[in-house]
């Protein structure tokens, strides 16, 4: 499918907006569960956010970048909706992730 830069860019943000508000709105869905099964998380994609702001030149700081994925400041996401991670949680997060 051809299409222009601008057209591409406006879909690409399009469907990142809807992953992130998707995201916000599974509180359930843990990140050590999203990191397990797809490798990465809400943090990967603050810390994606943040290195693209700063590529582009754009201050924006850790916390910034991470209150714009999690709709709240990440503490008080952490404290309302992250629970304890399991031995299993844990267990599988070191064999898909060694190191991390």
């Amino acid at each position: 499918m051809a299409m222009d830069t601008t057209t591409r860019t406006e879909l690409e943000a399009a469907a990142f907006r809807r992953l992130v508000e998707h995201l916000r709105e599974r509180t359930d869905v843990q990140n050590i569960d999203l990191m397990n099964l797809a490798g990465f998380c809400r943090n990967c994609l603050s810390n994606w956010l943040k290195d693209a702001a700063d590529a582009s030149g754009v201050s924006m700081s850790k916390d910034e970048s991470r209150q714009a994925i999690y709709g709240m400041p990440y503490d008080e996401w952490k404290a309302k909706y992250q629970r304890e991670a399991t031995p299993a949680q844990l267990e599988a997060m070191k064999k898909a992730h060694p190191g991390h």
